[in-house]
C-alpha cells in the first residue's frame, strides 16, 4: 500500500510477518485492557458507584472491534511499514501506560463515578483533559497510516471524534455531578 517514492527511505520491509506481529500485539494489548478494565469495573461498581452512558458503550466497543477487523483484513502478514510511525505508536504506548498508571484501579473503559471518587489531576491529567482519548485518537490516526491505509486511518479518526463527542459530554456530566472537590495527584 506504500508507494510514494519520497517515502522510500522511511519505508521498513521486514520480509517476515512483522506486520501481523505488530497487530496482534495490538489485539493482545486491547484484550488485557478490557479485563483489566472490567476487573476495575466490578471493583468500582461494588464500592457504591454508578455507570454513565452505558447506551452509547456498545456502540463504542463496535468501533474499536471493526477496526482491528478493518486492519487485520486490510494487511498482509508481510507488508511494508513507516518505522517513523512506528516510534510514535511506541511513545503512544508509553502515553497509554501513563494514563493507566495514573488512574490506577479507577481506569475503565465505561464511565464509572461516584461522589466518594477522587478526581484525579496528577500525571497526565495536568497536561490535557481526557489523555487516554488523546492516546485513543492518535493511535486511530497513526496505526493504519503505519501499513498505509488511508482510508481506515480517515473512516476510524471520524468514527472514534463522533463516539467521543457523545462520550466525552457524558463523562463531563459524571464528573461535574461530584460536585467540588479536591483534586488528587
Amino acid at each position: 500500500m506504500i508507494q510514494a517514492a519520497e517515502l522510500a527511505p522511511y519505508v521498513w520491509t521486514p520480509g517476515w510477518a512483522a506486520a501481523w506481529v505488530v497487530l496482534a500485539l495490538l489485539t493482545i494489548q486491547r484484550l488485557g485492557e478490557l479485563v483489566y478494565a472490567q476487573r476495575n469495573t466490578k471493583a468500582l461498581m461494588a464500592r457504591g458507584a454508578v455507570e454513565h452512558g452505558r447506551s452509547h458503550y456498545p456502540l463504542m466497543v463496535a468501533i474499536h472491534a471493526s477496526f482491528l477487523a478493518a486492519l487485520w483484513l486490510s494487511t498482509a502478514p508481510d507488508a511494508p511499514m513507516l518505522w517513523p510511525l512506528l516510534l510514535v505508536f511506541a511513545a503512544l504506548q508509553l502515553a497509554r501506560l501513563w494514563v493507566l498508571a495514573t488512574l490506577g484501579p479507577y481506569w475503565t473503559t465505561r464511565i464509572i463515578s461516584s461522589p466518594d471518587f477522587p478526581r484525579i489531576s496528577g500525571g497526565p491529567y495536568r497536561l490535557v483533559r481526557h489523555p487516554n482519548y488523546w492516546v485513543v485518537t492518535l493511535e486511530i490516526l497513526t496505526i493504519p497510516l503505519i501499513f498505509g491505509h488511508v482510508w481506515i486511518a480517515v473512516v476510524w479518526t471520524a468514527l472514534n471524534a463522533g463516539i467521543l463527542f457523545i462520550r466525552i459530554r457524558t463523562e463531563n456530566i459524571a464528573l461535574n455531578q461530584r460536585g467540588a472537590q479536591k483534586p488528587v495527584a
